[in-house]
């Protein structure tokens, strides 16, 4: 929950304007201030406060605990002019809160930490545990200040600027990347990557304390770190079983569960009759550890408790690590068109794979030491092939797309390369059919279907029958790859076969580089329509026999009832 609160009639009105805009969000905190800042911190995971900075700390100052708990905190002008991240900028979402803040309200965001504000990673903002000189190392690398990167296997990070290098005996600044406990200097710092899995099995009621101690015990005898556990497993017949649950609740992970038929299927080193006996599996510690893959670190081995049996096995698999991609739509070209999800995609990339025309797009947004990977028009299975293999290496890849990725764009010939050993993300995008409806009007106000007439990689023939489907079930038709100078005949033939269904009347737009500073539309008819005039940068959209001209605007309704005129009539 956000508390809100202010002190003044111009803070209210723009706080109001602000729980408005996020229903069930926040909590509007009334009263004296002083008051309302300290119940609001204690309550809320971060606050808003129209109030001046200077105020803001003095009222915080008494409050403040430690970074890792305190609630973020964003500060608004009274005139709503900034709104500023003052405390709790990576541990208390601030920075990112101010952001939301400032395209609610409409003002300018500033943030002030440091590695936000060159577009550098902070390391507490990776997503994995670290420790060490965290402030040290990361002090270094915004300096410029060569730091060595030593992992013991590539996983998906976003870009580090250029003076983080792996190479050898580059620098006293050590960021290491890795599961196991190393005796850290005094500027080095450690990432835990979340590779480990440990199998868990455990007699009814073994105590939370014996099988919690049974993990601590083989992590620390292996040398591994706690923190790169990623999940405990265990037979499904002991998902309930409190000390198993007790001791992933401890550790702060997951517990996953498999059925005995499942764990019954992997080859163990160590396979027992008793466990067989009790859930229908030889193995049940070593086996749900396994069950992923990976490379067996710790056997099966058993608690120890003084004065009687055994109730808890346990065994520890590294699982390899699974690069990345995500294949993010741009949108139709306009800045405020891409969303904010393909923004934290591309801040997130190590690798970037795209058309060059679509890169340059959005260069800016990438973070210092993002490599690259460019290339020009046709070249869309390659780019495929490339995003894949380097997703294949551990990276953290984004492939482009321009509209949605998933629209005649990248995400078909990227996911037919892909297999299961990469995880996949799809980020959508506003289309270029959508970009042109918003502009034209409400031209796909009913059922709509996009055909690309390019017949590079669809036999025209098959386009042919789509578009006279398409033309007899009287569906809204937008038409991507219209015409270029090689092909020159698709369209007035496709246009052809929707006239033999629709008069002459039909409303049809026409919208060039939608989005784009030479954005062009027009409104015009189907019997009127001069396909010379319309080129590969084109969007064309035909009506259906209801679609009719309304002020300016092409309007289809949501039903084929009107009140008044003639359907497909252009007024």
């Amino acid at each position: 929950m956000i508390g809100l609160i202010s002190a003044t009639a111009a803070g209210a009105t723009a706080r109001d304007r602000l729980a408005a805009a996020w229903p069930g969000r926040v909590q509007v905190y009334e009263g004296p201030v002083r008051e309302a800042v300290e119940r609001a911190f204690a309550e809320c995971d971060a606050l808003v406060c129209f109030l001046a900075t200077g105020a803001t700390v003095r009222l915080l100052a008494p409050l403040l605990a430690d970074k890792t708990s305190d609630p973020g905190v964003v500060c608004v002008d009274e005139g709503v002019r900034f709104a500023v991240s003052l405390l709790g900028g990576h541990g208390g979402g601030a920075n990112a809160l101010t952001e939301e803040v400032a395209d609610a309200l409409g003002c300018t965001p500033v943030v002030t930490t440091a590695t936000d504000a060159v577009s550098v990673p902070g390391l507490d903002m990776l997503g994995l545990p670290v420790e060490g000189a965290v402030a040290s190392v990361g002090r270094a690398i915004l300096d410029g200040e060569p730091v060595a990167l030593r992992a013991d296997a590539r996983w998906p990070l976003p870009a580090f600027p250029p003076n983080v290098t792996d190479a050898p005996d580059v620098s006293d600044v050590t960021l290491h990347l890795t599961d196991r406990v190393l005796e850290l200097g005094p500027r080095e710092a450690v990432l835990r990557p979340k590779s480990l899995v440990v199998g868990v099995g455990a007699s009814k009621d073994a105590p939370v304390e014996e099988v919690l101690g049974l993990i601590e015990d083989a992590l620390a005898d292996a040398g591994l770190s706690a923190l790169s556990v990623a999940e405990l497993a265990t037979v499904d017949a002991k998902a309930q079983e409190p000390g198993i649950v007790g001791a992933a609740s401890r550790l702060g992970v997951p517990l996953t569960t498999y059925t005995s038929q499942e764990l019954a299927a992997v080859s163990v080193p160590n396979p027992s009759d008793a466990p067989l006996a009790a859930v229908g599996t030889p193995s049940v510690a070593e086996a749900a550890a396994l069950v992923g893959g990976g490379e067996l670190l710790v056997p099966k081995r058993k608690s120890a408790p003084e004065g009687r049996a055994a109730m808890a096995t346990c065994a520890i698999v590294r699982r390899p690590p699974r690069g990345r991609l995500a294949v993010v739509g741009l949108g139709p070209g306009a800045r405020d068109l891409l969303t904010p999800r393909a923004k934290d995609e591309l801040r997130r990339a190590s690798v970037l794979v795209g058309l060059d025309q679509y890169v340059d797009q959005i260069r800016d947004l990438l973070r210092p030491g993002t490599t690259v990977l460019e290339s020009g028009l046709g070249a869309e299975e390659e780019r495929a092939r490339t995003a894949v293999a380097e997703a294949r290496k551990g990276h953290a890849v984004a492939l482009i797309g321009s509209g949605d990725a998933g629209v005649y764009a990248m995400a078909s010939p990227a996911l037919a390369e892909a297999a299961d050993d990469i995880d996949v993300v799809g980020v959508p995008g506003v289309t270029a059919a959508l970009a042109a409806a918003a502009i034209l009007g409400a031209p796909l106000g009913h059922d709509h279907v996009s055909i690309s007439l390019s017949d590079l990689h669809t036999p025209w023939e098959v386009i042919e029958r789509r578009v006279r489907a398409a033309a007899e079930a009287d569906i809204v038709v937008t038409f991507y790859n219209p015409r270029s100078r090689g092909r020159d005949w698709q369209l007035p033939k496709a246009l052809g076969i929707l006239a033999e269904h629709r008069t002459p009347h039909t409303p049809v737009g026409v919208v060039r580089n939608a989005s784009r500073p030479d954005e062009s539309s027009r409104l015009t008819t189907l019997g009127v329509l001069d396909p010379a005039t319309v080129d590969m940068m084109t969007v064309v959209t035909v009506g259906n026999t209801a679609t009719r001209e309304i002020a300016g605007r092409m309007v289809t309704p949501r039903g084929y009832r009107w009140q008044s005129g003639t359907p497909g009539e252009a007024k």
